[in-house]
C-alpha cells in the first residue's frame, strides 16, 4: 500500500515492514505497472495541489487466511489510536486490540475497546474456536454507509456505533455501542472463519451475529441489561411487524442478481433469524444450542456454509430433527398466529398465517409450521409450571388444560407467532398481569400487550379491548413492558395522525393519565446509583408524557433548554433527556430554539447528541421552518445522516405531507444520491409505510409506475401493503376507540 508518509495504513493483516518509497531502488521505471508509477502520478498530482508536499511510503500487511473478498479492507489516514489486549482462553495468546479515529475523537473509544477486550474471550469459549488472526483492530470513520462492517481483523464503523463519551452519553447510545461491538464481534466467528456460501443464507451471518452478539454474549457483560427481555421489543416486534405483510419474503430468500442484494439487508435477515434461533434455543436448552453451534463452525472453517450445515450440528448436539422442525420457519414466508378456544378441561388450538390486513386467502395460508407452544400454566396452589414439549405440528389439536385456572401459551414470549384468546380470556389474562405477584412474567406481560394491540389492527379482536389491558396494567413497575405498551400506543396515535382534534386529543389525555405518575414518582434528576431499568422508565415517562403535551413536564423540559439558550451550559439537560428536551424546545418554540438546535447538529459534543439535534430539527411544527429544514437535507446534510431526517420529519404530522411532496419533488436527486447505497429501501418506507388511505397506497403506486424500482421493490410492496394495513385498522378502530375514550373520561372525571 503506498500513502503518504504521515499517515496511517490499515489492513486485515498487522504490518510486516514500512519504509519510505524510493522510485528508483523500489520500483522499474519501465514497468508500466509498478508501485512506482503509481507513486510517482500520485506524487505528480498530490504535490500540483498541495502546498506542503509530503513524501510517500509503502507499508506491506501480512497475507490474510483463506477468506471472502467482501471482507477485504485498507484504510489510510491520519489516525491515532488506543490498545489494549486479551489472552486467548484456548492457546494462551495475547492479541492486540486496538481503535483507530481520527485525534479529535480517539478519546470516546475506550469504552467500545473495554467491550471488545471482554467479549472477545467469551466468544472463544463458548465456541471452542481461537480467534485465528493475530490483531483485531476498529477504525472509526466519520461517514460510513452502513453502521458498521466486520471487515476481518479490521472492523470499520460510523461515529454513532462506536463512540461514547461517559460523562455526556446516555444509556441508549452506550447499550448501542456495546451490542454493535459485540455484534461484529460475533461476525469473526460466523460470516469470517465460516461464511455463507452466496446472500440467500445472509440470515446465517445476520442471525447469529444478532442473537449471540446482541443477546448471549452481551448479557454474560452486562447482565444488568437484560438484553434476553428487551430481545422481544428490540427485535421480535420488529420481525413480526415486517413479517405480518404479504410482501415479505422468507429467511432465506433467493437473491437472483445484484440488485436484490442490499435489500435483504432488513429485519428478517437480521431479527427474525435471530427470533427463530433464540426460539429454537429455548426449545432445546441453550446449553445444547451453543453445542450445535460449535460443531456446526469446527466442521465449517474457512469455508462456505449453507442452511443445512447448521441444522446438521444442532441436529447432532440435541438428537433431534431440526430441519423437520425449522424449515418452514426458515424457507417459508411469514408466521402463524394461534387462535385458543376453550372447552371444559380442554383447548382447541389453530394455527394460520397472520397477515396485518386480516384477510388471509386460502393461497397464503398453505403452510403449517412446527410452534413449541410453552404453555404456562397455575395449579390450585398458585405453582406455575412450564410444558415446553407441546409442539402444535397440525393446523388444528386439542390439549389438555384446566381452564378454570389462569394460563398462557408462548411463556415468555419466545416463540416467532402470535396468540388470539376470547375477549373474555384476555380480561382474565390482564386481571393476572396486573397483580402484584403475577404467574405471568415480565416478557409474558409484554407478549400480551403486543399481541393485544397487532391483533385488534388484524381485526381478530378490538382496539379497545387493548387500551383497556393497558388501563389494566397502568400500575406496572417494570420498564420493559411499559416501553411494549408506549411503543403500541404511539402506533395507535400515528394512525389517528389526521383525524379530529377531538380524538387526538382524547389520546394525548389518556396518555398523560398513565405517564404523569410515573413522573412524578421517578423526578428528573439521574443518579449513579439508579438503576438501568430506572433510567430507561425516568427517561420514557418524561417523554412519553411531553409528547402527550402534559403541562408541568413541558415546562420543566422548557425551561432545562431555556437555561442552555442563554448561558451555553447544558449542565441542567440530563444526558438521558438531551432527545426529548431538544425535541420539545423545537416543537413548542420557533427560530430561536430551532437555530439553537441547529447549531448543535454542526458542532455535537458526541454523535448521539447530533441524532438528537437532527431529530429535534425535524420536530418543528412551523411550516416555514419546516421548509427550511427539508431544504437544509439536500446542501448541509451527510449521506449516512439523511435517513434521521426523513424518520423524525415523518413522524411529524405537520410535515410529512411536506416530505412526500419534497421527496418526489427530488426524486432523481435522491437517486443519484443513493446510488450503490445500502440505505435508499429506508427512505422510501419512511416516505410512505406509515400512510393511513387507501387513495394514498393508489397515489404512491401511481408515482412509481413508469421509474426503475428494481432495487427498492420489495421496500416498495412492504410500504403499500403498509398503507392498505393502515387504512383498515383506521376504518375498523376509530369508532371503537372514541366511544372507549368517551367512556373512559367519564370514568376518570376529566
Amino acid at each position: 500500500m503506498i500513502s503518504r508518509a504521515d499517515t496511517v495504513n490499515l489492513s486485515n493483516m498487522p504490518v510486516v515492514s514500512e519504509k519510505a518509497f524510493v522510485e528508483s531502488a523500489d520500483a522499474p521505471e519501465d514497468d508500466g505497472k509498478s508501485i512506482g508509477k503509481l507513486a510517482k502520478m500520485f506524487s505528480l498530482k498530490s504535490e500540483a495541489a498541495s502546498p506542503r508536499p509530503k513524501g510517500w511510503k509503502i507499508t506491506k500487511f501480512e497475507k490474510t487466511p483463506l477468506m471472502s473478498t467482501y471482507l477485504v479492507a485498507f484504510a489510510n489516514g491520519h489516525f491515532e489510536s488506543l490498545e489494549s489486549s486479551y489472552k486467548s482462553p484456548l492457546s494462551g495468546k495475547t492479541i492486540p486490540l486496538r481503535m483507530y479515529s481520527t485525534p479529535d475523537i480517539i478519546h470516546q473509544t475506550a469504552f467500545a475497546l473495554d467491550v471488545k477486550a471482554k467479549v472477545m474471550p467469551i466468544y472463544e469459549q463458548v465456541f471452542k474456536l481461537e480467534y485465528p488472526l493475530p490483531k483485531l483492530d476498529t477504525l472509526v470513520a466519520h461517514d460510513f454507509d452502513a453502521g458498521a462492517m466486520e471487515n476481518w481483523g479490521l472492523i470499520t464503523g460510523r461515529t454513532s456505533a462506536f463512540l461514547i463519551d461517559e460523562k455526556k452519553s446516555d444509556l441508549a447510545a452506550k447499550k448501542r455501542v456495546a451490542t454493535v461491538v459485540s455484534h461484529e464481534c460475533a461476525h469473526l466467528w460466523f460470516g469470517d472463519l465460516v461464511t455463507m456460501a452466496w446472500w440467500d443464507n445472509l440470515w446465517l451471518n445476520e442471525g447469529f451475529a444478532t442473537l449471540m452478539g446482541e443477546v448471549i454474549i452481551i448479557d454474560k457483560v452486562f447482565p444488568e441489561w437484560r438484553v434476553d427481555s428487551d430481545f422481544i421489543n428490540a427485535h421480535l416486534g420488529r420481525a413480526l411487524d415486517l413479517d405480518s405483510v404479504r410482501s415479505s419474503h422468507p429467511i432465506e430468500v433467493p437473491v437472483p442478481d445484484a440488485n436484490q442484494i442490499n435489500q435483504i439487508f432488513d429485519a428478517l435477515s437480521y431479527s427474525k433469524a435471530g427470533s427463530v434461533l433464540r426460539m429454537l434455543a429455548y426449545y432445546v436448552g441453550e446449553e445444547t444450542f451453543l453445542k450445535g453451534v460449535a460443531i456446526y463452525l469446527s466442521k465449517r472453517v474457512y469455508g462456505n456454509s449453507v442452511t443445512t450445515d447448521l441444522w446438521e450440528g444442532i441436529g447432532e448436539a440435541s438428537g433431534l430433527d431440526i430441519p423437520k422442525m425449522l424449515d418452514n420457519w426458515i424457507l417459508k414466508i411469514g408466521f402463524p398466529v394461534v387462535t385458543v378456544k376453550e372447552n371444559e378441561a380442554s383447548i382447541t388450538v389453530r394455527q394460520d398465517r397472520f397477515l396485518s390486513t386480516g384477510d388471509p386467502s386460502e393461497q397464503d395460508n398453505q403452510t403449517i409450521w412446527h410452534i413449541p407452544l410453552s404453555i404456562k400454566t397455575v395449579d390450585g396452589d398458585g405453582k406455575v409450571s412450564v410444558d415446553r414439549a407441546v409442539v402444535l405440528t397440525e393446523r388444528e389439536a386439542t390439549i389438555k388444560v384446566d381452564t378454570s385456572k389462569p394460563f398462557k401459551l408462548n411463556s415468555g414470549t419466545t416463540g416467532v407467532y402470535r396468540v388470539a384468546y376470547t375477549p373474555k380470556r384476555i380480561t382474565k389474562l390482564g386481571e393476572e398481569a396486573a397483580k402484584a405477584k403475577s404467574a405471568f412474567s415480565l416478557e409474558d406481560r409484554m407478549g400480551l400487550v403486543s399481541d393485544a394491540f397487532i391483533l385488534a389492527k388484524a381485526g381478530t379482536s378490538k382496539t379497545s379491548a387493548a387500551l383497556s389491558l393497558v388501563n389494566t396494567l397502568r400500575n406496572e413497575k417494570e420498564n420493559l413492558v411499559w416501553s411494549t405498551m408506549s411503543s403500541q400506543l404511539g402506533n395507535l396515535k400515528k394512525i389517528n395522525w389526521e383525524q379530529s382534534d377531538e380524538l387526538r386529543g382524547d389520546i394525548d389525555a389518556f396518555l398523560r393519565h398513565l405517564y404523569k405518575p410515573l413522573v412524578q414518582e421517578l423526578g428528573y434528576e439521574y443518579s449513579a446509583q439508579d438503576s438501568p431499568d430506572t433510567i430507561e422508565l425516568r427517561t420514557l415517562a418524561i417523554s412519553s408524557a411531553a409528547a402527550a403535551k402534559e403541562p408541568s413536564v413541558l415546562a420543566e423540559l422548557q425551561s432545562r433548554f431555556k437555561y442552555f439558550q442563554e448561558t451555553g451550559d447544558d449542565s441542567k439537560i440530563p444526558a438521558d433527556l438531551v432527545k426529548s428536551t431538544y425535541t420539545i424546545a423545537v416543537r413548542h418554540g420557533g427560530r430561536a430554539e430551532y437555530d439553537t438546535i441547529k447549531k448543535v447538529y454542526k458542532n455535537p459534543p458526541t454523535p448521539s447528541a447530533k441524532i438528537s439535534a437532527m431529530l429535534a430539527m425535524t420536530a418543528t411544527e412551523d411550516p416555514v421552518l419546516i421548509d427550511e429544514m427539508l431544504a437544509f437535507i439536500l446542501t448541509d446534510v451527510q449521506i449516512q445522516d439523511t435517513m434521521y431526517f426523513f424518520a423524525g420529519a415523518a413522524s411529524n404530522r405537520f410535515a410529512r405531507r411536506k416530505l412526500i411532496a419534497f421527496f418526489k419533488e427530488n426524486y432523481d436527486k435522491f437517486m443519484k444520491m443513493y446510488e450503490g447505497n445500502f440505505s435508499i429501501s429506508y427512505l422510501i418506507k419512511y416516505n410512505f409505510q406509515d400512510l393511513t388511505s387507501d387513495e394514498d397506497a393508489k397515489e404512491t403506486a401511481e408515482f412509481f409506475k413508469d421509474k426503475d424500482v428494481s432495487k427498492f421493490n420489495l421496500a416498495l410492496a412492504q410500504s403499500l401493503d403498509s398503507i392498505h394495513a393502515n387504512a383498515k385498522w383506521l376504518q375498523r378502530s376509530k369508532d371503537d376507540v372514541a366511544s372507549w375514550l368517551k367512556e373512559w373520561k367519564q370514568g376518570a372525571k376529566l
